[in-house]
C-alpha cells in the first residue's frame, strides 16, 4: 500500500481539522455563546472604528476564547472514553479544562472593557 501524496496528506489534515471545528459548533452549547459573542464584539468594533492594534487584540482574544473551548471538549472527549464511570482525576480534568476556558473568557472580557469603554462613553457624551 502506497503513501499518500504530500498534497493529499496535507488536504486530509486540513479535512480532520475543519471536522473537529465541525464537531465542537454541533455538540458544545457554549460554543454558540462564543460564536455570539464573538459576533457582538466584532459588530460593535467595526462600528466604533477601533484602531489596528484594537482590532487584532480583539481578534486574539476571541481566537483565545475558541482555542480554549476546543481544547476543553477534546479533553472532556477523551476523559469520558479512558474513565466512563465515575472518577475523581476524571472529574477534576474536566474542571481544569473548563477551568481554562472559564480564565480565557475573563480575560477576553477585561480587554474588550478596556478597548469599548472609552468608545461608549465617548458615545453617550456626544449624543446628551
Amino acid at each position: 500500500m502506497s503513501r499518500p501524496s504530500f498534497i493529499k496528506s496535507r488536504l486530509n489534515s486540513f479535512r480532520f481539522a475543519f471536522n473537529g471545528l465541525s464537531a465542537v459548533f454541533r455538540s458544545e452549547p457554549n460554543m454558540h455563546l462564543h460564536v455570539l459573542a464573538s459576533i457582538i464584539v466584532l459588530v460593535m468594533a467595526y462600528r466604533f472604528e477601533v484602531t489596528q492594534v484594537e482590532w487584532c487584540l480583539l481578534i486574539l482574544c476571541i481566537g483565545m476564547v475558541w482555542v480554549a473551548e476546543i481544547f476543553n471538549t477534546s479533553i472532556e472527549t477523551l476523559t469520558n472514553l479512558v474513565s466512563p464511570e465515575h472518577n475523581i482525576l476524571a472529574g477534576k480534568t474536566k474542571d481544569l479544562a473548563a477551568g481554562a476556558v472559564l480564565m480565557a473568557a475573563i480575560t477576553a472580557v477585561a480587554v474588550g472593557l478596556f478597548i469599548f469603554i472609552p468608545y461608549w462613553v465617548a458615545y453617550v457624551n456626544t449624543e446628551l
